[in-house]
Order: C-alpha cells, then structure tokens, then sequence
C-alpha cells in the first residue's frame, strides 16, 4: 500500500516552478558580471560558437573548470564587455 500526498506534491510542484526562469528554445542561461555582482542573461546557442565567445569560455574554464557556482554557465567579464560583445554578434 502506498501513502500518497497529493497536496504535498502539487505545492511542491507549483513552488519548483515559480523558482525556475523559462529559457526559450535555442537559448542557454548565462551569468555576467565579477565576484558578487552577477547578473542572468538569456543568449542564443548560436553565441557560443563565435571565436570571440569562445575566448570568454575559456576565460570561464580557467577560472571555474567546470564547477559554476551560480548553478549555469558564468563568464568573467564586465557587463559592459559582456553588452559590447553581443551586440556585435547581433550585426
């Protein structure tokens, strides 16, 4: 016999989902900015090839491995370089 707890889960449920931040299709989370003051963005897959990004994911990699403490990827960088960066890729 199981115990179950339908009310348990549904506001399990809800509350899991009002914490998370829906990313759109094609599109990863990424945290900019230095030490505590970092900031989430929503950038296209297509960034992440570009040589440029690419640098800053190496910057990334050298600084955090593969241990992110924000939970996604974070790239070292200013916003401002971050804000330079992207609207190139956007032209």
């Amino acid at each position: 016999m199981a115990i179950r707890f339908p009310s348990v889960l549904l506001k399990t449920k809800q509350i899991l989902t009002k914490n998370q931040q829906i990313v759109p299709k094609g599109h990863v989370p990424i945290y900019v900015g230095e030490l505590d003051d970092k900031k989430r963005y929503v950038v296209p897959l297509s960034y992440l090839s570009h040589p440029v990004f690419q640098r800053l994911l190496q910057r990334a990699e050298e600084e955090f491995g593969f241990n992110h403490p924000m939970g996604a990827l974070t790239i070292p960088c200013s916003e401002q370089t971050f804000f330079n960066l992207t609207s190139e890729l956007r032209c």
